[in-house]
């Protein structure tokens, strides 16, 4: 059984089922659909479905083209689950947050598996891209496989391989980044190492699904770690009047032993400021406090606060008080040039303004409309942005430094500037914060 899946996939023959069409899923959807195989999206939002099948994108760095190409390529979206049967290879992307006390919320993962496994059939690959703790696959995975009477590495196959998506890079790729891949048993590996070896120029194979589950964990915490150092600096920098941006460059011109991380208003995305949590959650189970990570998640947490007293000292700077001020705030997605507003530190910024009576505004080309999240439900509009909108604000905070934005005419009309991202380190008349 093994063998003939290898085969139908060498051969283009295999149907791949993508459970989660977001920014991880959709990306997986176009990359098979352009190496020639059929591909079936799944996902409970029926817009989503709609406007795929519609040939329309509603992520802001992936064109309507490229949807067009995959239908047309065979791809189609559906909130079907018995179309699971039809999948020969059925990979999970669905999201994996923290729950009110940090620890690991799998409910989506848990939800798919029970939607998926009546349709269950053998000969079939089940991977889980969505990242978690180490074990996640073996506990969460094998369980309901086994429960169909399927025999894992025989009859049935599954493994592990995180994503590593980064929303709007476009230096790299699907195929240009290596894959790391696993499998529960050797054959399970074979089939899986066939299937991404068809679609990205390099696999990783790991020992064990443990492995290269903790691999993702490794990957998120190193950036949470040195973010956290580097953000802790940030503020020592700015108390001793030193530019910590000029620092960063000086420290990356040595040629080793030094990658350079630069600060922020504090952590966004889907990974970084939730995924190394998941070891902290993991790591109690064998009496270990994790306190790297810990820390860590507790400066980069904790820097909103530090950029709103900013905020409120450059206000106090031109005789003004935070209470009653008019800010804006320019970009609310997590990082520059994506749309992407999941766990971004801007929504912890309105919301300690609008705690302190401050009247609250944003601008952002990517996000028209700020849509209810885990933790806020913000009721605002992109405002447009303009000479004389920019003159009616007391203050201008720069959150997210979209290169779309026009720096010069902020710099020329805006009374009072607090720049969190270094666009203006060089002017002496903006605040960094």
């Amino acid at each position: 059984m093994k063998n003939k899946l290898i085969s139908k996939i060498k051969n283009r023959e295999a149907t791949i089922g993508i459970i989660g069409l977001g920014y991880v899923g959709l990306p997986l959807v176009l990359r098979f659909a352009e190496k020639s195989f059929k591909v079936i999206g799944f996902d409970i939002d029926k817009t989503k479905v709609q406007k795929l099948n519609d040939n329309e994108s509603y992520l802001k760095h992936i064109p309507s083209s490229t949807i067009t190409d995959a239908v047309n390529n065979g791809f189609t979206a559906t909130s079907d689950w018995t179309r699971i049967s039809d999948c020969d290879a059925i990979l999970i992307c669905v999201p994996t947050p923290l729950g009110p006390h940090k620890e690991p919320n799998l409910q989506y993962v848990d939800s798919t598996l029970n939607f998926m496994n009546p349709y269950f059939r053998a000969g079939q690959l089940l991977i889980l891209e969505s990242t978690s703790y180490p074990g996640t696959t073996e506990e969460k995975l094998i369980p309901v496989v086994k429960k169909q009477g399927f025999t894992v590495g025989k009859d049935f196959f599954v493994g592990f391989s995180p994503e590593r998506e980064d929303p709007g890079n476009t230096k790299f790729s699907i195929k240009d980044i290596p894959k790391v891949v696993s499998g529960v048993t050797n054959e399970c590996l074979s089939v899986i190492v066939a299937l991404y070896d068809s679609v990205v120029t390099k696999t990783v194979p790991v020992s064990s699904t443990r492995t290269a589950e903790m691999t993702k964990l490794l990957e998120n915490i190193h950036r949470a770690v040195n973010i956290g150092l580097v953000n802790e600096l940030k503020i020592v920098a700015d108390k001793m009047d030193i530019d910590i941006f000029e620092v960063i460059e000086a420290a990356a011109t040595k040629p080793f032993g030094f990658t350079p991380y630069y600060p922020g208003p504090g952590l966004g995305g889907h990974c970084i400021p939730i995924d190394p949590f998941y070891l902290t959650w993991k790591a109690r189970e064998y009496g270990i406090h994790t306190r790297f990570i810990e820390l860590a998640g507790e400066i980069n947490t904790a820097m909103p606060v530090y950029v709103v007293q900013k905020i409120s000292e450059a206000l106090a700077q031109n005789g003004k008080n935070l209470q009653g001020a008019k800010v804006l705030i320019l970009g609310v997605a997590y990082k520059k040039n994506v749309d992407d507003i999941r766990e971004t530190p801007a929504f912890r910024i309105i919301e300690l303004l609008q705690e302190k009576k401050a009247k609250v505004d944003y601008h952002d080309p990517y996000v028209q409309q700020l849509h209810q999240t885990r933790d806020y439900n913000f009721q605002m509009s992109s405002i447009d942005l303009s000479a004389e909108t920019l003159a009616g604000y007391d203050l201008v905070i720069l959150t997210t430094d979209h290169d779309v934005f026009d720096y010069d005419l902020i710099l020329q009309n805006a009374k009072c500037i607090v720049d969190t991202r270094g666009r203006y380190r060089h002017q002496k008349s903006v605040v960094c914060a």
